[in-house]
């Protein structure tokens, strides 16, 4: 089993008889110290309840030399999967419960002074001991309750993308979550994140990636920068909606505009539950998916990438200079 850090002992405790994932950094036989001793504090700093996924250590293959990450196990796989199969049966008290699993996680990288990098969907993990399980046909299979508790977890953590990747003006990540002044390789900052969170956000009441139906190239990212979002409808019923507003003021194109994880708080869990739940389920009534699947006219591009990607190529010197904030 794993070895976690017990932070009243101050030693690493063996748990024995618990799953794990291994995830294997590619090329990353010239691993660095620094990145070493970022994987030994983040392990370090992690709580039991925490809802970012759990590092247990690091370890190395003996035959190609790359490095292993010990991850906790998520059963239910990543969280775009688990939707997508899910979707109709899941009610607003889930889809809310969910959101604010991933925001604690989000919160809980900030007040460690840390940032993602590389925050999207397919870096949500979704667990349940009770209501999932992944039969041999890689199809997860509804044995009870499909509102019976999840959690939503954060993974990565900015850790897996290329460990011998040392070069901090590489835009790594997935384009539609990346932020506009990243694109323009600006540094990341903790505000990059929220951005990305408010496109999670776009995820969980539509169903669809963000700019699933246009081609992740350079017209893209000059789009994202000159202010596109994806499309929300513009109708009386979602006027004044807390969700909506929450998630437009995350990808606002200005950093210093967007809230910080204590404003998203408050909103979460200041406001009563019951109108959060309320302006959740109209929401979701005019924007999720089913209203797409009756629109075969929006069909997702055989030209995007939703996996984290080396992004520089896309990027060209006149962005750089460009200032679309103003």
């Amino acid at each position: 089993g794993p070895l976690t850090y017990d932070r009243h002992k101050k030693k690493y405790v063996r748990e024995y008889f618990k799953e794990v994932a291994l995830k294997s950094l590619d090329n990353s036989q010239n691993i660095t110290n620094e990145f070493i001793n970022e994987v030994k504090t983040y392990s370090i700093k992690s709580y039991s309840h925490s809802t970012i996924i759990k590092i247990y250590g690091i370890s190395q293959d003996p035959d190609t030399k790359n490095y292993i990450m010990v991850l906790q196990y998520a059963k239910c796989g990543n969280f775009n999967n688990w939707i997508r199969y899910y979707s109709e049966n899941i009610n607003y008290d889930a889809r809310l419960e969910v959101l604010c699993n991933i925001f604690n996680g989000l919160k809980e990288i900030h007040q460690m002074k840390m940032v993602h990098r590389d925050f999207h969907i397919g870096n949500i993990l979704i667990n349940n001991d009770h209501s999932l399980t992944l039969p041999n046909n890689n199809r997860y299979h509804l044995s009870t309750d499909i509102n019976l508790p999840v959690t939503a977890y954060i993974s990565d953590m900015g850790l897996c993308g290329e460990a011998s990747n040392t070069d901090k003006t590489k835009i790594y990540g997935v384009m539609p979550y990346v932020a506009p002044e990243v694109l323009r390789n600006k540094p990341y900052t903790q505000a990059a994140d929220v951005y990305s969170f408010g496109m999670v956000m776009y995820f969980i009441i539509t169903g669809r990636q963000p700019f699933e139906n246009r081609a992740h190239d350079q017209q893209l990212v000059l789009s994202i920068c000159n202010g596109i979002r994806p499309e929300i409808l513009e109708i009386p019923e979602l006027k004044s909606n807390w969700y909506i507003d929450l998630m437009k003021k995350c990808w606002d194109p200005n950093p210093e505009n967007r809230p910080n994880v204590e404003s998203i708080g408050t909103i979460l869990y200041d406001t009563n539950r019951l109108t959060l739940m309320d302006e959740l389920e109209k929401a979701e009534k005019y924007l999720f998916d089913k209203g797409h699947r009756e629109d075969d006219q929006l069909t997702t591009s055989p030209q995007t990438s939703y996996k984290s990607q080396v992004l520089n190529h896309y990027i060209s010197e006149d962005l750089e200079a460009f200032d679309f904030t103003e």
